[in-house]
């Protein structure tokens, strides 16, 4: 993804108390006790990128996607996850008409309490911040794969591993999320949002009548060298408690020196129609500095494997884990 959103026409019908100081120590000592979480494993991450590129771009309605998405439904079957296909039609900004495909992988389905993560897996079809080549694909390692990457290791330890979460977790891979106008187009829709087709239908449509989650996890943009993570406005607006609740988990977990204690502006992304549409706060991790926006990389062809790093996957995937894992 995306441009940041600074004006758009396009509206939502949207404790201690009294203890003692001993009480209080003990309390506070409590709270540093961290439940038994599984490790997150960076080169198995990777790998998962690797063999998406290796299918090409996934623009839809390509090759690449689609081998993207049955491999996809592949392995998290094979992890014990039940797995949902939710097909639907939509236009994108020049008028085509797209047959998409989220993805929906639950563990646990019984269980009430429930944890959303989310990632999109589909690529960008043109190149329109480069200075060549602007009408290709891009292989979008870091942005669709690593987010995808990182969401299947998640994946993998909790579905093959002895230790499991006591909560329910839900992993949807978004479709149609990178397709909106290019950055050189003069004409830009007020009306109708052209990214996250696959968010917007999904939050007007959920897979489940009534389905809700505590909260949920938004991740792109995770996997380039020298990523830092920052404290994104719509996460901060909508989810403040669960951002709040995620950056001290990342330094409880080993993690803090790439969860930023900075404010960034609003992301459009997936995550604002989970949140103004679906009614279920969640936030959002992704590479955006407060100081110069996204990476040089964005949109462009340099969106290859060399710019991925195994220290972020780590660092994002791990503090996942740690914070399922401690409800």
């Amino acid at each position: 993804m995306k441009s940041r959103l600074l004006i758009i026409g396009f509206v939502f019908a949207l404790a201690i108390g009294c203890s003692s100081p001993e009480e209080k120590s003990s309390a506070k000592v409590d709270e540093l006790v961290a439940k038994p979480y599984p490790s997150f494993n960076a080169d198995s991450a990777y790998a998962y990128i690797q063999t998406q590129v290796n299918f090409g771009p996934r623009v839809p309605e390509t090759p690449g996607h689609a081998a993207t998405q049955e491999w996809l439904i592949q392995k998290l079957t094979s992890y014990g996850f039940a797995v949902q296909e939710q097909d639907f039609e939509s236009k994108t900004y020049d008028g085509l008409t797209w047959d998409l495909t989220n993805i929906i992988a639950s563990y646990n389905p019984e269980a009430s309490k429930r944890i959303l993560l989310a990632a999109h897996y589909d690529t960008r079809r043109i190149a329109d911040k480069d200075t060549e080549r602007l009408e290709e694909a891009i292989d979008g390692a870091n942005d669709g794969g690593s987010g995808v990457g990182v969401l299947l290791e998640v994946a993998r330890v909790i579905g093959t591993g002895d230790l499991k979460p006591d909560v329910g977790v839900d992993i949807i891979f978004f479709d149609g999320e990178d397709d909106g106008e290019p950055e050189y187009s003069s004409i830009r829709s007020n009306e109708q949002v052209w990214w996250c087709l696959g968010s917007q239908y999904w939050s007007q449509n959920k897979h489940k009548p009534n389905y809700s989650a505590y909260y949920g996890i938004l991740i792109d943009l995770v996997g380039a060298k020298g990523a830092r993570f920052y404290r994104e406005g719509f996460s901060r607006q909508y989810a403040s408690g669960i951002l709040k609740k995620v950056w001290d988990n990342a330094a409880r977990a080993g993690q803090g020196d790439f969860f930023v204690s900075k404010d960034s502006p609003e992301i459009l992304d997936d995550h604002l129609f989970v949140n103004g549409q679906a009614g279920i706060p969640m936030i959002n991790i992704i590479e955006f500095s407060p100081d110069y926006g996204f990476g040089s990389y964005h949109h462009t062809h340099g969106d290859n494997m060399t710019l991925i790093d195994k220290r972020p996957l780590k660092a994002v995937g791990e503090t996942i884990l740690f914070t399922l894992y401690q409800e």
